[in-house]
């Protein structure tokens, strides 16, 4: 709260001193400006926010069914996160490991994780990573870090609009010649002083309200992880997990700016940087508290294990989560986790869940494989790749599914329904 009340402090004072240096006056005018501009970029993103984040990373739906591991394992951790609905769970058509959660509350939160996460991640390690997201919808960073997030874009483009008004202005005053009656600083002129201290500002305010983003960002990293140790009992799941992530150098290109800070490893970021503008606290440093809370799963154990490892440069969970913290113990590893069959259905899985994601129709050839249909086939039948059989694509199966975009439309050279159409005309027309 105290870093929202600095950022509102920034967004105001901004408003106020640019307004003044406009006009003498004017500080209130510029102060409801950059007031409706936060109002307004505020109401989108709380209400779409989450939408905007998925459609930026690509994210497509899944049902239970998709992928049941899964979505037992979002259970599980919201089940001990004590939320009272389960979040609705996405996949990012990606190679990379990673994954994100949004929303304005627990009541339409959302969990996305990418396709690489799930082929090459055993299952205490995707719980980790899951249980992460989930202790950010319980401890409402989505809410705090999307209030924050658009506070400091109010004052980005507060800034550069002000910067093109003083250029506009400035360069208009310079073609027309010096005003009449001699120099600046008339009834409707801005003070000297202000117009210096708005410039100062316009292009100082982007930068320290960037600064106290991302150091409201990392702060909540930590917790996150503290939290989801908690949630497995299992510390080394999320370390491990974070190791891979580290490992990995699959790009993600398609995600912008806005959203790469909310991803559980920046995306857009090469390398696990340290300091002032790093979105994320360096991997390192988080891998290494996780394997310094020894046999205890605790606030208090993460917080003695951040001190352990940070030093001097170590910060502190806050005081409601240390209160009344008890170690329920560290668990064994899965079985699961250990097992090479189990690693190779889980690729297969993950790649499943992604074609379903993408409307593939999947049916059932005698031989026992299941044939994967994509979603622009237009034949009625199918060759199994396993028995050589031809498997017939049932039209009422494939427009239930949605699997051909242009099935009820009949555009791009007549969908299934649209070819079915035309054939009971003929036949018709021939009898």
């Amino acid at each position: 709260m105290f870093l929202v009340f600095l950022m509102a402090l920034l967004l105001v004072t901004l408003g106020y001193v640019v307004g003044e240096a406009m006009g003498r006056g004017g500080g209130y005018v510029g102060l409801l400006i950059a007031v409706a501009i936060w109002t307004i970029l505020g109401l989108v993103a709380y209400f779409q926010g989450h939408q905007v984040a998925l459609r930026s990373a690509g994210a497509k739906k899944i049902q239970k069914e998709d992928h049941p591991r899964l979505y037992n394992i979002v259970e599980e951790m919201t089940i001990a996160s004590g939320l009272g609905k389960i979040p609705e769970v996405y996949v990012i058509d990606s190679p990379a490991l990673n994954a994100f959660a949004a929303g304005r509350n627990p009541d339409n939160a959302v969990v996305a994780v990418t396709a690489g996460l799930l082929r090459r991640l055993n299952r205490d390690q995707l719980q980790g990573v899951i249980a992460h997201e989930i202790a950010h919808i319980k401890n409402r960073d989505i809410l705090f870090m999307t209030l924050m997030g658009v506070m400091a874009g109010a004052i980005v483009i507060f800034c550069e609009t002000m910067l093109r008004v003083f250029f506009y202005s400035s360069a208009g005053r310079m073609s027309s010649g010096p005003p009449r009656g001699g120099g600046g600083g008339g009834r409707g002129g801005g003070h000297p002083i202000m117009m210096i201290a708005a410039v100062v500002l316009i292009i100082l305010a982007p930068i320290l309200s960037r600064l106290l983003y991302l150091a409201s960002s990392r702060k909540r990293e930590y917790l996150a992880d503290a939290t989801a140790a908690v949630y497995t009992r299992y510390p080394e799941g999320l370390a491990s997990a974070l190791e891979a992530i580290k490992r990995d150098v699959q790009p993600m290109n398609q995600v912008n700016s806005a959203v790469a800070p909310m991803f559980i490893k920046n995306p857009l970021q090469k390398v696990s940087a340290r300091g002032l503008f790093s979105t994320h606290p360096p991997l390192d440093d988080r891998i290494g508290i996780l394997r310094s809370m020894g046999g205890a799963a605790s606030f208090n154990a993460y917080q003695e294990a951040w001190k352990k490892v940070g030093g001097k440069r170590a910060g502190a969970l806050p005081a409601s989560a240390l209160a009344g913290d008890q170690d329920a113990g560290v668990r064994e590893a899965s079985p699961l986790a250990q097992d090479k069959a189990e690693a190779r259905h889980q690729s297969r899985e993950a790649g499943d869940a992604l074609r379903k994601a993408n409307n593939f129709l999947f049916l059932a050839c005698v031989c026992g494989l299941r044939v994967k249909i994509p979603p622009d086939f237009k034949k009625k039948e199918i060759e199994c790749p396993r028995c050589h059989r031809n498997v017939a694509v049932p039209l009422a199966q494939m427009a239930a599914a949605g699997v051909v975009a242009d099935a009820v439309s009949g555009k791009k050279g007549g969908g299934l329904i649209q070819q079915a159409k035309e054939r009971g005309k003929k036949g018709k027309k021939d009898r």
